[in-house]
């Protein structure tokens, strides 16, 4: 429904044609713009709900006081592997989990998995690569969900979020306070959970807009062989050279397979391919630009730095066993 009406704006109403660089961008913008606004405010709303009845504070405590021996970052992940988001749309979630308290570490954990393995991508996989690469693949986005997690959950760095969700974080605990001891209906309650939904869009939208146009330029204008070239050559810093090239990218799993198999058809290592994938679905500028309204530069750098790490990792792992 939001293609058509994205495909009706840009090609019916703007004139422009689908068959060029700009065409696709212009169509990609609008697209995935009302797509992750809509996302949000559903998702917030959906929190709000959740957190009026339920005070995810309740579940932060048990996390927190209770030894779950990592199984809380294996359940973050599993739960990010089938949701089929990209890393843009999988912030929306973040943003409530955040906003509820759940500990970084098991939020980042989400993160990290939700872009990088979907059934999407998984069938995908399958149809082009057969069964062990498959298995290979999302064992390793797991993974790379459970061990970041934990590895950025021992960092401490809630210190690093920004001042807006944490004046979100209280603003929200105090009210589901307030409404317990009340006794408050839900329908005297829905209004202001559905305007605290409305202050996270809007605080967020220009966030949305910037990262998407840089998203919406690089889908359409930047040509698959200037990556290729340099991710071809069997040498031994091909693999985290791919992951450098691929931030500057932005798209799904599922839309980024079918590239993958040209690259993979053309010489480029599995390993090596698969890591520029993971970065391109897990790393992004658009990415970083949303994530600004929720934290400060050095945390996205630490979580940035981290993913890329393990990505790398990943990838020379891939080579060897492939």
């Amino acid at each position: 429904m939001i293609q058509d009406f994205a495909d009706w704006l840009v090609y019916g109403i703007f004139g422009l044609d689908a068959g060029t660089s700009l065409g696709v961008a212009v169509n990609f913008f609008f697209y995935d713009t009302i797509k992750i606004l809509i996302l949000l405010f559903f998702i917030s709303v959906l929190m709000g709900i959740i957190n009026a009845y339920f005070p995810i504070e309740r579940l932060r405590n048990y996390l927190v006081t209770h030894k779950m021996y990592g199984l809380q970052y294996l359940l973050a992940s599993v739960f990010g592997a089938i949701t089929p988001f990209c890393s843009c749309s999988s912030i929306p979630l973040f943003i409530g989990f955040v906003k509820g308290g759940i500990p970084l570490g098991v939020t980042f954990a989400f993160l990290i998995t939700s872009p990088l393995v979907n059934e999407v991508a998984v069938a995908m996989f399958l149809g082009s690569f057969g069964l062990k690469v498959t298995l290979i693949y999302v064992i390793s986005g797991i993974l790379l969900g459970v061990i970041g997690g934990f590895a950025l959950g021992k960092m401490n760095l809630s210190p690093y979020l920004s001042d807006w969700v944490r004046q979100i974080q209280a603003n929200s605990s105090a009210q589901a306070e307030e409404w317990e001891k009340e006794h408050t209906t839900f329908l005297k309650r829905l209004p202001s959970i559905v305007r605290d939904a409305w202050k996270i869009v809007s605080g967020v939208l220009i966030y949305i807009i910037i990262g998407i146009g840089i998203g919406a330029f690089m889908h359409g204008f930047v040509p698959e062989g200037f990556f290729e070239q340099y991710m071809s050559k069997d040498n031994w810093y091909a693999v985290p050279l791919s992951v450098i090239l691929a931030v500057p990218m932005y798209a799904n799993a599922a839309g980024i397979v079918p590239v993958i198999e040209v690259f993979v058809a053309k010489g480029v290592p599995m390993g090596t391919a698969i890591a520029f994938m993971m970065a391109v679905v897990g790393l992004s500028l658009p990415e970083a630009t949303l994530l600004k309204k929720v934290m400060t530069w050095r945390l996205i750098g630490i979580f940035f730095g981290t993913v890329a790490f393990f990505i790398i990792l990943s990838g020379y792992l891939f080579n060897y066993l492939l």
